[in-house]
């Protein structure tokens, strides 16, 4: 059950205490991540779009220190998320009644009016107190107006004091804790003492805050401790910072640079809610299980990184810095779904939480996080092949035939097996099994008369007339001609010196006249070939490859075959659905006996099986039923690792000399002109971890997580090519590159393709962190 505005003010303080204390903890020196020659490393946004592909852009993040048995969490933990931490002006509404509290044990009280906006305020600096006074303001003696306060993570030693105020400011009497004699708080604690909230040092100027109804000028309250809000119904009208409405409740308190931070604080569990739809799109990535895995990513990050940003006085960001947190106005129901099925689950090493670092398209194999990150990374965050198990890799996604192979070997026979077995799906009486041997004897005046009359039906033509001279090449091409277009198109369309310059072959003077624009036609369209000798050899007989070769090659260039072009996107069913150039996509049904090719460098062989990935181009035939009776596949240009669906699978960028030197500029200097990069190391997954800058003055390095950010490239798994100018110099850098992100831990995309293979979320979060288990928190 979510816990209720008062337990929040109530008991529930001691939940935000237990939540303090768990920051206070979590921040030892065990493990630390370190970026070369900095605290903070990049890192890309992960998928944020709701019915999309990702557009990931950087960020920037701190790696932690984690020292947290899973022992010592009890119960679901209070998230604070900083929403804002340098506003001038700040709103806050509800559609119901807006309430606030002034301390942890106060019951909440509601506003007059369901809209505030608040605006920070300084005052001057409260005057030493009298050596023998200890006296306090409490309740009892400040106006009945109530002030606003609450016990914060934010509280530092560096706070003293608190001054009760009116609707009409602060009031004249404000008492005061006594400093001691280093000019130090009396209270080195978090939190209150005797129902006070430590705010400043007796000597620093006093920052407040003023709370505003909407078109006034007076104000509501003028308070110098935080300002916590929330809704009497969170569920139909919650609390709304800026209009974005958020779970849990507001806290907004005047910090120490004179502007307002905003937290959010709310159970974990709401703030997961919050996260995984922001970083795993449910329109864009719907599969349960990926979303499963994101979400207790999401939630162990969480834990593992709480109080990272206590010295402010909140836990975590909203933004790319910690994880990308919307609120209550982002949520998804397939992504509530995914974190109510892993409630309270998150991964650990040896009892701990893992800092559950992930990346958005890891280009195919994940880094060892101390090659990104520096110094000693901790053994779960290893380089992991994006990858299914070997053997069950393409299991899920083979479509087979029964068809008997061709036997061909010869290689002049080489694109025969797909001739015929287009020519056969489109009504040819092909043999059922074809060898070298047939496809090598002479065509026959039988068999060319039932071809032409094929040919002549699917062109919508009269069936040519075909004799005993169709058997050689001249005659066949006036034959062929006849049945393609019901007249001889060379002898229309070519005049006597198109036909002499056409037929400039060797021995292009055995092609007989009546037939000779009738092949030199054929020629220009490609219909017919030469012999690899440069000859036509027009008086042999013509061989039954030779001639089928032709009849499926004009048919096929004519459009007069029934072949459809989509992409491929295999379902968990063992079915094939279909992405067309245009229109919607659907699942398709192969024939147990279809023709199946699998494309290989340029040709197309035929298979027994063909495995799909999804993204492969296809081609296919459909018979009278609807069903696949002939399909052609070539490899998907995104490989078969399971993040090939990213966009940035794959990706290039090319700049100049100077471009890259402009980019990097502030991290390697001394190099003057640049001459060319070298790469020095590379890393478990191909990384480039020492790229060599070369200069007309020098060299420079960059290494490790520093060489993405510093050249502004998506990844650093990348080769570099290089184009030159006329002197021999660099004039262009082409990275050709995989991925995008900082490479470690878990791959999200690489998360989709796996559960679309049908992976569970527990092995998807144990195929990258390696040596994981998933412990149940509460």
């Amino acid at each position: 059950m979510r816990p209720s505005f008062k337990k929040f003010f109530g008991a529930g303080g001691r939940a935000l205490l237990t939540a303090t204390l768990l920051a206070s903890v979590l921040v030892s020196p065990t493990l630390t991540l370190l970026a070369q020659d900095s605290r903070q490393v990049t890192r890309p946004r992960r998928a944020t779009q709701t019915d999309a592909w990702p557009t990931p852009t950087p960020e920037t993040v701190t790696l932690p220190t984690i020292e947290l048995p899973v022992t010592d969490i009890k119960s679901e933990p209070l998230v604070r998320v900083g929403l804002a931490t340098n506003a001038r002006s700040v709103t806050v509404s509800t559609n119901g009644r807006l309430l606030n509290a002034s301390d942890a044990s106060d019951s909440p009280v509601p506003f007059e009016v369901a809209r505030v906006r608040i605006e920070p305020r300084s005052y001057p600096p409260i005057p030493a107190p009298d050596a023998d006074s200890e006296r306090v303001e409490t309740a009892s003696s400040s106006s009945t107006i109530p002030s606003t306060r609450m016990p914060s993570i934010a509280d530092t030693p560096t706070r003293g004091t608190l001054s009760r105020a009116n609707a009409s400011g602060p009031t004249t009497q404000d008492k005061t804790r006594r400093a001691d004699a280093s000019g130090a708080s009396a209270s080195n604690t978090s939190g209150a003492r005797g129902g006070v909230q430590l705010t400043s040092r007796a000597s620093a100027p006093v920052r407040g805050a003023v709370l505003y109804a909407p078109g006034t000028t007076r104000p509501l309250l003028d308070v110098r401790a935080p300002v916590v809000f929330a809704s009497d119904d969170e569920e139909r009208s919650p609390v709304r910072f800026n209009e974005k409405a958020y779970r849990g409740r507001l806290e907004v308190f005047a910090n120490t640079r004179g502007s307002l931070t905003v937290v959010n604080v709310l159970p974990l569990e709401d703030y997961v809610r919050g996260v995984v739809p922001n970083e795993l799109s449910p329109g864009g990535w719907p599969e349960l299980e990926a979303l499963k895995a994101q979400a207790v990513a999401a939630r162990t990050y969480a834990v593992s990184n709480l109080g990272r940003f206590a010295v402010d006085g909140y836990d975590l960001t909203p933004d790319t810095r910690s994880q990308v947190y919307g609120g209550r106005t982002t949520e998804h129901p397939l992504t509530d779904r995914a974190v109510n099925e892993t409630r309270g689950r998150v991964a650990t090493y040896a009892g701990r939480p893992i800092n559950a670092l992930y990346t958005s398209t890891c280009g195919g194999r994940t880094e060892d996080a101390e090659n990104i990150f520096g110094g000693d990374a901790p053994p779960y965050l290893r380089g992991r092949e994006c990858a299914l198990e070997a053997g069950e890799h393409f299991a899920p996604f083979q479509l087979r035939t029964t068809r008997e192979l061709p036997s061909v070997k010869l290689f002049e026979h080489a694109t025969s097996a797909r001739d015929t077995a287009l020519l056969s799906v489109h009504g040819f009486a092909i043999p059922a099994r074809i060898t070298d041997e047939w496809l090598a004897a002479s065509v026959t005046t039988d068999e060319l008369r039932d071809m032409f009359a094929r040919v002549a039906a699917l062109a919508h033509q009269t069936s040519p007339q075909v004799g005993a001279d169709a058997t050689r090449l001249a005659g066949f091409a006036t034959a062929l001609a006849f049945a393609l277009d019901g007249e001889s198109r060379g002898a229309v369309l070519l005049n006597s010196a198109d036909v002499e310059y056409l037929l400039s072959f060797r021995d292009a003077s055995d092609v007989p006249a009546q037939s000779r624009a009738d092949v030199a036609a054929m020629l220009r369209e490609g219909h017919l070939a030469l012999y690899p000798d440069g000859t036509l050899r027009p008086r042999q007989p013509l061989t039954r490859a030779r001639a089928l070769h032709s009849i499926a090659h004009a048919l096929e260039s004519r459009g007069l075959m029934r072949l459809q072009k989509a992409t491929a996107r295999p379902s968990m069913k063992e079915s094939l659905v279909l992405r067309p150039a245009s229109g919607k996509e659907s699942g398709v049904r192969v024939t147990s006996d279809s023709y199946l090719f699998a494309g290989f460098g340029e040709g197309l062989y035929a298979v027994r099986e063909l495995s799909f990935v999804g993204g492969e181009p296809v081609v296919y035939h459909s018979n009278a039923s609807g069903e696949i009776d002939y399909l052609e596949a070539r490899p998907s240009s995104n490989g078969a690792a399971t993040d090939h669906f990213s966009p940035f699978a794959n990706w290039t960028e090319t700049l100049t000399p100077d471009g890259v030197m402009s980019r990097v500029s502030r991290s390697a200097q001394g190099v003057g002109q640049l001459l060319d990069l070298r790469v020095r190391r590379r890393g478990v997954s191909g990384r480039v971890l020492d790229l060599e800058l070369v200069g007309v003055e020098g060299t420079a390095h960059l290494r490790g997580g520093r060489i993405r950010s510093a050249l502004g490239l998506r990844e650093q798994l990348f080769v570099v090519d290089r184009a030159y100018d006329d002197a021999g110099r660099v004039a262009r850098f082409t990275f050709t590159g995989r991925g995008w992100g900082h490479g470690v831990g878990m791959c999200q995309v690489g998360a989709y393709g796996m559960a679309r293979a049908g992976l569970s979320y527990e092995k998807i979060l144990k195929s990258y962190y390696t040596g994981i288990s998933l412990t149940k928190l509460y």
